[in-house]
């Protein structure tokens, strides 16, 4: 298009000197050797033109003659390297379909027709062709030969570091992460693996740092990189909260500054500033993340903030916590928690049918069965609950890849991302069913069957057991019992010692009974035999 434009200008140009000329006649005289050669203007001027055109089109041709070796040489090499692009091209594609015996083929042409030096992508084909095959140790040795080479070197150690995780090398893929981010930061799955291993080896600093340049060169998005600065403050307090609880206090409130809602972050700035005596200000934390998502481990910390506190002392910082947060389950059991220490059974059991009524799940019906073995000790009744926890839904815990975890980790242990931990209920409910199918039972139907209450306080279950087992081995005893023998005759005689008569110390039958009376022994057939 801009050629066209700048033709059609200077063709413009062209004809407006041609009408001046022509708008201004004259002659054009030239005396050369004695001669005079006279014409017109606009004629010197179109031969002018004319010769300089001529000039033009002989260089032109002179120099296409003498060129045209190199032309020829370089229209047959363009043609070449065209077939080679395009062998390499249909590799390629073949690869990526997994058509291994096509990829070969097609590496093995391109190879032919475009020198390798030239053309980094054929030794990528040829090592993604002995991927397919299987040929591993082929292509890793592809995969260093990029490496070495400074056009390649990301696509080699991506390459490498792919295969060694294939393997099982973890510290051998770490290395090669490692070097592909010093190389180069701005790689996402080089920077997304190093800061993974740092954070595996608890490396927090060198962590850290490699999330702040990944922030700087743009290459995690701002929310992200503030959820993942948060998440390895948080980890880097949890470590300094026995040692430097002020360090670890200022990480957390820097994480919560970052990310809000990060209920362990609040737990460990509580935790450092109850050892600083900062009791207002913990409680403050506390009672914000408690407003933002109510966690049980929040309200556990916040009730027994002062370990001088009463249990009635508790049981009002529950009931605040509730006021914060009301018709919340994780409230309604907090309280209930506080009012069973308190012994105050009459709330903790309206609280936790409460908690029940609103979300039947497993702490519910636990708390239930507590309540009832601190108030009657009616064990039917406990059973019942017990029974009714087992068939209810489970309680959320730290869920990360399918791991459930009893507290919060930075790092899932199975895939060893960043911030995998979830609170939520563990894998195998949907939908508020259970793994069978069925649906758990409400609490109006749990309290219709409940066992009527029996008045067991002043036996234990020990004792009830015990008395059990004597009462078997005293009817067994019995049952085994020989007959007695018969009476002997009563001696006759003035020697004859009276009934109550005291007997000599010296003088009574041995100790030694003898040789036992066979005839004396019963039946063995008869006899029962205990053991």
């Amino acid at each position: 298009m801009i050629r066209l434009v700048v033709f059609a200008v200077l063709v413009l140009l062209l004809a407006y000197g041609f009408s001046w000329f022509a708008d201004r006649p004259g002659d054009l005289s030239l005396i050369w050797e004695g001669q005079i050669y006279q014409t017109k203007l606009i004629v010197a001027v179109s031969a002018i033109i004319a010769l300089i055109a001529a000039v033009m089109i002989v260089w032109w041709f002179v120099r296409l003659i003498w060129t045209s070796p190199h032309s020829v040489t370089r229209y047959f090499r363009a043609r070449k390297r065209d077939r080679g692009y395009q062998a390499l091209s249909t590799g390629l594609i073949a690869a990526g379909a997994g058509n291994a015996t096509l990829a070969r083929k097609m590496a093995a042409r391109s190879r032919g027709l475009i020198r390798a030096d030239q053309e980094p992508l054929i030794n990528l084909l040829e090592a993604q062709a002995a991927l397919i095959e299987g040929r591993h140790d082929e292509a890793r040795a592809k995969f260093e030969a990029m490496a070495n080479d400074p056009e390649t070197r990301e696509l080699g150690l991506r390459g490498l570091y792919l295969e060694a995780r294939r393997l099982g090398a973890n510290e051998a893929a770490r290395q090669y992460a490692e070097k592909a981010a010093d190389n180069a930061p701005y790689l996402p799955w080089a920077a997304q693996a190093t800061l993974e291993y740092r954070s595996q080896a608890g490396n927090w600093d060198d962590a850290i740092r490699l999330l702040e340049q990944q922030k700087a060169a743009r290459v995690v998005e701002k929310t992200e990189a503030n959820r993942l600065h948060a998440v390895l403050l948080t980890a880097r307090a949890g470590e300094r909260l026995e040692s430097n609880p002020a360090g670890a206090r200022d990480d957390a409130l820097q994480a919560l500054k970052l990310a809000a809602g990060l209920v362990p972050a609040a737990l460990i700035a509580a935790k450092a500033l109850f050892r600083e005596n900062g009791l207002r200000k913990a409680a403050s934390i506390l009672e914000q993340a408690w407003k933002s998502a109510p966690h049980p481990e929040i309200g556990q910390t916040y009730v027994r903030a002062r370990s001088g506190d009463s249990t009635l002392d508790r049981l009002k910082r529950a009931e605040r916590l509730e006021a914060l947060r009301p018709n919340n389950v994780e409230s309604l059991l907090v309280v209930a928690q506080a009012a069973l220490d308190a012994q105050e059974f009459a709330k903790a059991r309206a609280k936790a049918e409460a908690a029940a009524r609103i979300e039947p799940r497993e702490a519910a019906f636990l708390l239930l069965a507590d309540i009832e073995e601190a108030e009657t000790g009616d064990q039917g009744r406990v059973r019942h609950w017990l029974a009714q926890a087992l068939k209810a839904p489970r309680d959320p815990a730290w869920v990360a890849d399918g791991f459930v975890s009893d507290k919060w980790l930075p790092v899932s242990p199975v895939t060893g991302r960043i911030d995998a931990f979830e609170w939520k209920a563990p894998f195998g409910q949907i939908e508020g069913r259970l793994e069978d199918g069925s649906a758990p039972a409400a609490i109006e139907t749990a309290l219709k069957t409940l066992p009527p209450l029996h008045d067991v306080r002043s036996e234990s279950p020990v004792n009830d057991h015990r008395i059990i087992e004597l009462e078997r081995a005293a009817t067994i005893a019995e049952a085994v019992r020989p007959a007695p023998a018969p009476a002997k005759p009563k001696p006759t005689g003035d020697k004859a010692p009276a009934p109550n008569e005291a007997k000599p110390f010296f003088g009574g039958l041995p100790d030694d009974p003898g040789v036992r009376d066979s005839r004396a022994e019963p039946d063995p057939k008869t006899r029962l035999r205990l053991f």
